[in-house]
Protein backbone atom coordinates (compact mmCIF):
# COMPACT_ATOMS: atom_id res chain seq x y z
CA UNK A 1 0.00 0.00 0.00
CA UNK A 2 1.27 3.31 -0.92
CA UNK A 3 2.07 5.37 1.93
CA UNK A 4 2.89 9.38 1.84
CA UNK A 5 6.13 10.42 4.09
CA UNK A 6 7.54 13.75 4.53
CA UNK A 7 11.15 12.94 5.87
CA UNK A 8 13.82 15.75 6.61
CA UNK A 9 16.89 15.10 7.64
CA UNK A 10 17.97 16.76 10.88
CA UNK A 11 21.59 17.31 10.04
CA UNK A 12 21.06 19.53 6.81
CA UNK A 13 22.88 22.07 5.74
CA UNK A 14 21.82 25.32 7.06
CA UNK A 15 21.20 28.15 4.13
CA UNK A 16 23.04 31.35 4.37
CA UNK A 17 20.16 33.56 6.08
CA UNK A 18 19.40 37.36 4.91
CA UNK A 19 18.88 38.86 8.21
CA UNK A 20 17.52 42.72 8.53
CA UNK A 21 17.89 42.73 12.17
CA UNK A 22 21.13 41.15 13.77
CA UNK A 23 21.60 42.21 17.69
CA UNK A 24 25.47 41.24 18.37
CA UNK A 25 26.21 40.24 22.08
CA UNK A 26 23.47 42.70 23.49
CA UNK A 27 24.49 43.09 27.61
CA UNK A 28 22.18 45.41 29.60
CA UNK A 29 22.06 46.34 33.38
CA UNK A 30 20.69 48.36 36.02
CA UNK A 31 21.22 48.42 39.75
CA UNK A 32 21.93 45.03 40.85
CA UNK A 33 20.39 43.68 37.93
CA UNK A 34 21.37 41.58 34.86
CA UNK A 35 18.92 42.72 32.10
CA UNK A 36 20.56 41.32 29.32
CA UNK A 37 23.51 38.53 29.36
CA UNK A 38 25.20 38.72 25.73
CA UNK A 39 22.69 38.39 24.47
CA UNK A 40 23.05 37.79 20.06
CA UNK A 41 20.27 36.95 17.15
CA UNK A 42 19.43 37.14 13.60
CA UNK A 43 15.78 38.11 12.41
CA UNK A 44 15.59 37.32 8.65
CA UNK A 45 14.01 39.09 6.28
CA UNK A 46 10.43 38.72 5.75
CA UNK A 47 9.67 36.66 8.57
CA UNK A 48 7.73 36.61 11.53
CA UNK A 49 9.79 36.28 14.60
CA UNK A 50 8.93 35.46 17.74
CA UNK A 51 10.74 36.44 21.26
CA UNK A 52 9.44 33.98 23.85
CA UNK A 53 10.00 33.95 27.22
CA UNK A 54 9.19 33.82 31.25
CA UNK A 55 7.62 37.59 32.95
CA UNK A 56 11.02 39.46 33.78
CA UNK A 57 13.51 37.36 31.19
CA UNK A 58 14.43 40.60 29.59
CA UNK A 59 12.16 40.75 26.05
CA UNK A 60 10.91 43.85 26.71
CA UNK A 61 14.13 45.36 27.29
CA UNK A 62 15.60 43.82 24.37
CA UNK A 63 13.17 45.20 22.50
CA UNK A 64 13.52 48.68 24.31
CA UNK A 65 17.53 48.45 23.07
CA UNK A 66 16.37 47.60 19.91
CA UNK A 67 14.04 50.78 19.19
CA UNK A 68 16.78 52.60 20.97
CA UNK A 69 14.70 53.94 24.28
CA UNK A 70 17.31 52.26 26.22
CA UNK A 71 20.98 52.35 25.14
CA UNK A 72 23.10 48.90 25.59
CA UNK A 73 26.24 48.73 27.82
CA UNK A 74 27.66 46.39 25.57
CA UNK A 75 27.03 44.56 21.97
CA UNK A 76 25.20 46.09 18.98
CA UNK A 77 22.54 46.33 17.08
CA UNK A 78 22.43 46.52 13.19
CA UNK A 79 19.67 47.18 10.95
CA UNK A 80 19.97 45.94 6.94
CA UNK A 81 23.98 45.98 8.11
CA UNK A 82 24.35 48.99 9.19
CA UNK A 83 24.40 49.46 13.62
CA UNK A 84 21.03 51.32 14.00
CA UNK A 85 20.87 54.99 14.47
CA UNK A 86 18.23 57.17 15.90
CA UNK A 87 17.37 58.28 11.84
CA UNK A 88 16.37 54.37 11.33
CA UNK A 89 13.73 54.62 13.75
CA UNK A 90 10.88 56.26 11.13
CA UNK A 91 11.87 52.56 9.30
CA UNK A 92 10.29 50.61 12.52
CA UNK A 93 7.19 50.37 14.07
CA UNK A 94 6.55 49.77 18.13
CA UNK A 95 3.17 48.41 19.50
CA UNK A 96 4.40 48.30 23.41
CA UNK A 97 2.55 46.05 25.60
CA UNK A 98 1.72 49.51 27.67
CA UNK A 99 -0.53 51.44 25.63
CA UNK A 100 0.30 55.00 24.91
CA UNK A 101 -3.68 56.98 23.53
CA UNK A 102 -4.50 60.13 25.20
CA UNK A 103 -8.34 59.37 26.48
CA UNK A 104 -9.27 62.48 26.20
CA UNK A 105 -8.61 62.62 22.28
CA UNK A 106 -11.14 62.01 19.32
CA UNK A 107 -9.94 58.36 18.05
CA UNK A 108 -9.30 60.02 14.59
CA UNK A 109 -7.42 63.07 15.59
CA UNK A 110 -5.16 60.58 17.56
CA UNK A 111 -4.48 58.28 14.91
CA UNK A 112 -3.56 61.33 12.97
CA UNK A 113 -1.33 62.68 15.44
CA UNK A 114 0.78 59.75 15.58
CA UNK A 115 0.86 59.18 11.73
CA UNK A 116 2.32 62.72 11.19
CA UNK A 117 4.62 61.57 14.19
CA UNK A 118 6.25 59.05 11.43
CA UNK A 119 6.65 61.52 8.55
CA UNK A 120 3.08 61.54 7.13
CA UNK A 121 1.36 64.33 5.88
CA UNK A 122 -2.53 64.81 7.42
CA UNK A 123 -3.96 64.42 3.88
CA UNK A 124 -2.12 60.95 3.27
CA UNK A 125 -2.29 59.80 6.79
CA UNK A 126 -6.27 60.21 6.98
CA UNK A 127 -6.61 58.45 3.28
CA UNK A 128 -4.57 55.31 4.67
CA UNK A 129 -6.15 55.69 8.30
CA UNK A 130 -9.99 55.63 6.72
CA UNK A 131 -9.06 52.29 5.01
CA UNK A 132 -7.16 50.72 7.83
CA UNK A 133 -10.30 51.82 9.86
CA UNK A 134 -12.95 50.14 7.30
CA UNK A 135 -10.82 47.09 7.04
CA UNK A 136 -10.47 46.33 10.90
CA UNK A 137 -14.34 47.40 11.08
CA UNK A 138 -13.90 50.58 13.42
CA UNK A 139 -15.46 53.03 10.97
CA UNK A 140 -17.92 54.32 13.45
CA UNK A 141 -15.32 55.06 16.43
CA UNK A 142 -13.65 57.66 14.13
CA UNK A 143 -15.33 60.95 15.66
CA UNK A 144 -15.96 59.20 19.68
CA UNK A 145 -12.99 59.80 22.75
CA UNK A 146 -10.29 57.05 22.82
CA UNK A 147 -11.91 56.90 26.62
CA UNK A 148 -15.06 55.36 24.85
CA UNK A 149 -13.05 52.70 23.41
CA UNK A 150 -13.17 49.13 24.75
CA UNK A 151 -9.44 47.23 25.72
CA UNK A 152 -9.79 45.39 22.34
CA UNK A 153 -10.89 48.45 20.12
CA UNK A 154 -8.22 50.70 21.15
CA UNK A 155 -6.17 47.64 20.27
CA UNK A 156 -7.00 47.95 16.94
CA UNK A 157 -6.17 51.79 17.21
CA UNK A 158 -2.33 51.14 18.39
CA UNK A 159 -2.23 48.38 15.90
CA UNK A 160 -3.03 50.92 12.83
CA UNK A 161 -1.06 53.54 14.08
CA UNK A 162 1.82 51.03 14.74
CA UNK A 163 1.38 49.75 11.03
CA UNK A 164 0.17 53.05 8.83
CA UNK A 165 3.72 54.10 7.42
CA UNK A 166 4.54 50.70 6.24
CA UNK A 167 7.93 50.45 7.92
CA UNK A 168 10.03 47.38 6.63
CA UNK A 169 10.53 46.18 11.00
CA UNK A 170 7.36 45.82 13.21
CA UNK A 171 7.98 45.34 16.99
CA UNK A 172 4.18 43.78 18.36
CA UNK A 173 4.67 43.21 22.25
CA UNK A 174 1.41 41.24 23.41
CA UNK A 175 -0.39 42.08 20.60
CA UNK A 176 -3.13 39.70 21.15
CA UNK A 177 -4.03 40.68 24.78
CA UNK A 178 -7.01 41.94 25.10
CA UNK A 179 -8.51 40.69 21.95
CA UNK A 180 -11.39 38.21 21.64
CA UNK A 181 -10.33 34.92 19.54
CA UNK A 182 -12.13 36.74 16.62
CA UNK A 183 -10.24 39.33 16.72
CA UNK A 184 -6.83 38.01 17.67
CA UNK A 185 -7.57 35.71 14.28
CA UNK A 186 -7.95 39.05 12.45
CA UNK A 187 -4.78 40.61 14.00
CA UNK A 188 -3.23 37.28 12.99
CA UNK A 189 -4.12 37.40 9.12
CA UNK A 190 -3.57 40.94 9.08
CA UNK A 191 0.29 40.26 10.71
CA UNK A 192 0.48 37.82 7.82
CA UNK A 193 -0.48 39.59 5.14
CA UNK A 194 1.96 42.37 6.41
CA UNK A 195 4.96 39.95 6.35
CA UNK A 196 3.40 38.40 2.77
CA UNK A 197 3.59 42.13 1.25
CA UNK A 198 7.19 42.31 2.75
CA UNK A 199 7.74 43.75 6.40
CA UNK A 200 9.36 41.90 8.89
CA UNK A 201 7.47 41.16 12.24
CA UNK A 202 8.50 40.72 15.80
CA UNK A 203 6.42 39.86 18.66
CA UNK A 204 6.80 39.69 22.09
CA UNK A 205 4.29 36.62 23.29
CA UNK A 206 3.18 33.86 25.70
CA UNK A 207 0.61 32.48 23.71
CA UNK A 208 2.32 29.17 22.45
CA UNK A 209 -0.45 28.32 20.02
CA UNK A 210 -0.12 31.69 18.23
CA UNK A 211 3.88 31.35 17.69
CA UNK A 212 3.05 28.02 15.88
CA UNK A 213 0.27 29.50 13.95
CA UNK A 214 2.12 32.26 12.75
CA UNK A 215 5.97 32.31 13.94
CA UNK A 216 8.42 31.20 10.92
CA UNK A 217 11.66 31.74 13.44
CA UNK A 218 11.82 32.26 17.60
CA UNK A 219 14.62 33.35 20.13
CA UNK A 220 13.50 32.08 23.82
CA UNK A 221 15.23 34.09 26.53
CA UNK A 222 15.52 32.70 30.29
CA UNK A 223 17.18 34.95 33.12
CA UNK A 224 18.34 36.89 30.91
CA UNK A 225 20.14 34.90 28.31
CA UNK A 226 19.10 33.43 24.75
CA UNK A 227 18.80 29.95 25.54
CA UNK A 228 17.16 28.89 22.21
CA UNK A 229 17.38 29.96 18.65
CA UNK A 230 15.74 28.98 15.31
CA UNK A 231 13.65 27.98 12.68
CA UNK A 232 10.11 27.03 14.32
CA UNK A 233 9.63 23.79 12.63
CA UNK A 234 13.15 22.54 13.23
CA UNK A 235 13.19 23.64 17.03
CA UNK A 236 10.16 20.85 16.94
CA UNK A 237 11.10 18.21 14.87
CA UNK A 238 14.99 18.40 16.73
CA UNK A 239 12.94 18.21 19.89
CA UNK A 240 10.72 15.71 18.80
CA UNK A 241 12.98 12.60 18.21
CA UNK A 242 11.91 10.41 15.98
CA UNK A 243 8.78 9.63 17.26
CA UNK A 244 6.16 8.54 14.77
CA UNK A 245 2.15 7.39 15.36
CA UNK A 246 1.80 4.88 12.42
CA UNK A 247 -1.22 3.34 11.27
CA UNK A 248 -1.89 -0.05 10.09
CA UNK A 249 -3.75 -3.31 10.28
CA UNK A 250 -1.43 -5.89 12.37
CA UNK A 251 -1.38 -7.34 15.39
CA UNK A 252 1.06 -6.22 18.36
CA UNK A 253 3.04 -9.63 17.93
CA UNK A 254 3.23 -9.06 14.18
CA UNK A 255 3.85 -5.75 14.49
CA UNK A 256 6.98 -5.82 17.03
CA UNK A 257 8.35 -8.74 14.44
CA UNK A 258 8.17 -6.44 11.98
CA UNK A 259 10.35 -3.41 13.50
CA UNK A 260 12.63 -5.69 15.19
CA UNK A 261 15.39 -4.02 16.97
CA UNK A 262 15.14 -0.55 14.88
CA UNK A 263 12.02 0.89 16.68
CA UNK A 264 10.06 0.92 20.29
CA UNK A 265 6.92 0.36 20.59
CA UNK A 266 5.48 3.37 22.83
CA UNK A 267 2.33 3.24 25.13
CA UNK A 268 -1.22 1.47 23.86
CA UNK A 269 -2.47 1.26 20.17
CA UNK A 270 -6.01 2.22 19.26
CA UNK A 271 -8.83 1.52 16.73
CA UNK A 272 -8.83 3.90 14.10
CA UNK A 273 -11.64 4.08 11.48
CA UNK A 274 -11.41 1.24 8.76
CA UNK A 275 -10.45 -1.19 10.85
CA UNK A 276 -7.00 0.04 11.46
CA UNK A 277 -5.24 0.43 14.46
CA UNK A 278 -2.96 3.55 15.59
CA UNK A 279 0.39 2.83 17.38
CA UNK A 280 3.63 5.19 18.49
CA UNK A 281 6.70 4.23 18.06
CA UNK A 282 10.55 5.44 18.68
CA UNK A 283 13.32 4.77 16.20
CA UNK A 284 16.32 5.98 17.97
CA UNK A 285 18.87 6.21 14.40
CA UNK A 286 18.01 8.41 11.88
CA UNK A 287 19.48 6.20 9.46
CA UNK A 288 17.17 2.82 10.06
CA UNK A 289 13.62 4.97 9.75
CA UNK A 290 13.68 4.19 5.50
CA UNK A 291 14.27 0.43 6.80
CA UNK A 292 11.32 0.34 9.52
CA UNK A 293 8.87 1.73 6.63
CA UNK A 294 10.15 -0.48 4.41
CA UNK A 295 9.38 -3.55 6.42
CA UNK A 296 6.06 -2.13 8.21
CA UNK A 297 5.24 -2.00 4.39
CA UNK A 298 6.04 -5.50 3.77
CA UNK A 299 4.51 -7.24 6.95
CA UNK A 300 2.03 -4.22 8.62
CA UNK A 301 -0.38 -3.34 5.43
CA UNK A 302 1.04 0.01 6.59
CA UNK A 303 -1.47 2.99 5.61
CA UNK A 304 -0.06 5.73 7.03
CA UNK A 305 3.06 7.32 9.35
CA UNK A 306 2.95 11.13 10.72
CA UNK A 307 6.20 12.26 12.69
CA UNK A 308 4.79 13.25 16.20
CA UNK A 309 6.73 16.88 17.05
CA UNK A 310 5.86 18.62 20.52
CA UNK A 311 4.09 21.82 21.13
CA UNK A 312 6.03 24.94 21.64
CA UNK A 313 4.52 24.83 24.67
CA UNK A 314 5.97 21.87 25.86
CA UNK A 315 9.49 22.90 24.32
CA UNK A 316 8.96 26.44 26.16
CA UNK A 317 8.35 24.17 29.40
CA UNK A 318 11.13 21.87 29.17
CA UNK A 319 13.90 24.45 27.72
CA UNK A 320 13.23 26.79 30.89
CA UNK A 321 13.27 23.73 32.95
CA UNK A 322 16.15 22.88 31.44
CA UNK A 323 15.26 19.73 30.61
CA UNK A 324 15.11 20.01 26.50
CA UNK A 325 18.01 17.89 24.87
Amino acid sequence: MFVEFLYLCKNKTLKTMDSILSVQHVTKSYTGHVALDDVSLEVPRGSVYGLLGPNGAGKTTLIRVINRITLADKGRVMLDGKEISVDDIFHIGYMPEERGLYKKMRVGEQAIFFARLKGLDRRDAEKRLRHWFERLDISDWWSRKVEDLSKGMAQKVQFISTVLHEPKLLIFDEPFSGFDPINANLLKEEILGLRDRGATIIFSTHNMASVEEICDHITLINKSRNILSGSVEEIRRTAGGNTFEITHRSSHEVLSEAVGELANIIGESRGVVGGYTATKIDVPRNEDIREVIARLNDRCELRAMQELMPSMNDIFIRAVNGTLK
